[in-house]
């Protein structure tokens, strides 16, 4: 019903950048939350930052000021801004979203992730 796609992952220097986008399709009435999610090799996944309807935005601690999180809710699209890259950065990245499927039915939807490899 939902189907969310990551793209712009890839292998970037420390100190580099990256963009990530999550583009969500499907049949549904509306996205509310949006987020991005990461799972560092051998570590449980994380939360990296989330973007509400209303474009108000939160961030993991070792994320905030580096990454920025946004959206276009006509592309029912989601960005990750991720500049001064470290290592341990290293992590698939996976996409997130709060889909309102009609009045009353929500489901969590997620992307199938996308590998960030951050080399020292």
């Amino acid at each position: 019903q939902v189907q969310l796609v990551e793209s712009g992952g890839g292998l970037v220097e420390a100190g580099g950048s990256l963009r990530l986008s999550c583009a969500a399709s499907g049949s549904f009435l509306h996205i509310n939350t949006m987020a991005w999610f990461r799972q560092p090799p051998g570590k449980r996944r994380e939360l990296v930052a989330s973007i509400d309807s209303y474009d108000v935005t939160d961030y993991a601690h070792s994320t905030k000021g580096r990454f920025t999180i946004s959206r276009d809710k006509r592309k029912n699209t989601m960005y990750l801004q991720m500049s001064s890259l470290k290592p341990e950065d290293t992590a698939v990245y996976y996409c997130n979203a709060d889909v309102l499927l009609d009045s009353v039915r929500v489901y969590d939807s997620w992307g199938q992730g996308i590998q960030v490899t951050v080399s020292s």
